[in-house]
């Protein structure tokens, strides 16, 4: 096991799941919060010499001012997580990883997310997307050297933007950075500059969200030339999981699915802007794509995504199934999901990041497919069952193991 200490950069540091993310990796170095659903805590996994919970470091990008103390109470009262005794247990780590915190950006985020800013980020308006690279460059650069640290992880977990509004998803690395040194509007998205910031300053770059992040041809490219590592998006955390699972068990039996309507409510920041219908049709694109993949036909399919303020951090999902069995007889199955939207990304998030450090330390770049587990819209090449998925993340830990 590497006795470095590793960087952990937050964008979207001062969010619910980040918010989550700190006081559970808090807690776990400081042995007061049990390891339940890390997958990387169970037998398999800890065949790799993943790095300790205690060698980390938080900072990160954030466009609000608050604090992660604030942000916790907000969660405890309105949507009923973590303990006092936890969160008395991690105040003085909570408190030394705010002072790590940085103004993020604005570009292309929309409207809705902007109206979040405070003013510092708002302080940023108008730079050009060179000059929000180079600052959001800088941030991570010092971090790495104020902290001494060995590597450092940027993990995208901030508020889904609206989709790419330009051709970009077209382009090639030579094209992309020309127009961004241009000085003409970002044909881009924040979440994809963080990654090319990423990637400047030689970070690994994970995307839990439906944002595209390092999603185009042209950072592929880039991270390759950079030799860095990447993955995403949008984490696989309820409803999808779900269908990833269920959908299989149609297509084997041989039952043909007619509808698959989902609904889905919650009331915590992000359901707030995908309040937003531009912002929304990134989540709901995600949602939507699987089925068609597993069962290889694409059935009437309604995603619904609506914020209802009092549910808090609570997401419900109610899935309406109407299938076709023996002799055309329609049947249904409907099942409800519930949890707690912070508390199922949070574990899956601090996963991502000991894994693609393990990643990095066997010198790795590019996509990494075999995380495709993790997300609803993987990178890469992949299956699209998650039974499968899994199975591809288990011969990785065959051959990382085998290779020790």
């Amino acid at each position: 096991m590497s006795q470095e200490r590793i960087g952990l950069w937050l964008i979207g540091a001062w969010g619910g799941v980040s918010t989550t993310v700190a006081v559970g990796l808090a807690g776990l170095q400081a042995g007061v919060a049990p390891e339940t659903a890390l997958v990387t805590t169970t037998p398999r996994f800890k065949r790799l010499n993943l790095v300790d919970w205690s060698q980390f470091v938080v900072g990160g990008h954030e466009i609000r001012e608050t604090t992660y103390a604030a942000e916790a109470e907000v969660l405890r009262d309105q949507s009923r997580v973590f303990d006092r005794d936890l969160l008395n247990a991690v105040a003085s780590r909570l408190a030394a990883w705010d002072q790590n915190i940085r103004p993020g950006c604005l570009i292309n985020v929309g409207s809705t997310i902007e109206k979040f800013a405070g003013a510092k980020t708002l302080a940023t308006r108008g730079e050009s997307p060179l000059a929000a690279v180079k600052r959001l460059r800088s941030d991570i650069e010092q971090f790495k050297a104020a902290n001494q640290l060995g590597h450092v992880v940027v993990l995208y977990l901030s508020s889904t933007e609206p989709p790419l509004a330009s051709d970009a998803g077209a382009w090639d690395w030579a094209k992309l950075s020309a127009a961004l040194a241009s000085g003409q509007p970002s044909p881009v998205p924040a979440s994809t500059l963080y990654a090319i910031a990423a990637f400047e300053a030689g970070c690994s770059f994970v995307n839990f969200t439906p944002s595209v992040g390092s999603n185009l041809p042209a950072l592929e490219e880039f991270a390759l030339k950079q030799k860095c590592l990447h993955v995403g998006r949008d984490g696989k955390t309820g409803e999808t999981l779900m269908k990833a699972v269920l959908a299989p068990m149609f297509a084997a039996r041989n039952l043909k699915v007619m509808s698959w309507v989902g609904h889905n409510i919650f009331g915590n920041m992000d359901g707030k802007v995908l309040d937003d219908p531009i912002n929304k049709a990134n989540k709901v694109r995600s949602k939507d794509h699987l089925l068609t993949e597993i069962l290889g036909y694409k059935p009437q399919t309604l995603v619904s995504i609506e914020y209802i303020e009092s549910m808090g951090d609570w997401k419900t999902a109610w899935d309406h199934i109407h299938f076709e069995g023996f002799l055309g007889t329609k049947m249904t199955l409907q099942f409800t999901w519930q949890g707690c939207d912070s508390l199922l990304a949070a574990p899956l998030a601090l996963d991502l990041v000991r894994l693609t450090e393990r990643e990095h330390r066997r010198g790795k770049s590019g996509v990494m497919n075999h995380l495709a587990a993790f997300f609803k819209s993987p990178m890469g090449p992949h299956e699209p069952e998650f039974a499968k998925q899994f199975i591809a993340l288990e011969q990785w830990t065959d051959e990382v193991a085998a290779a020790q």
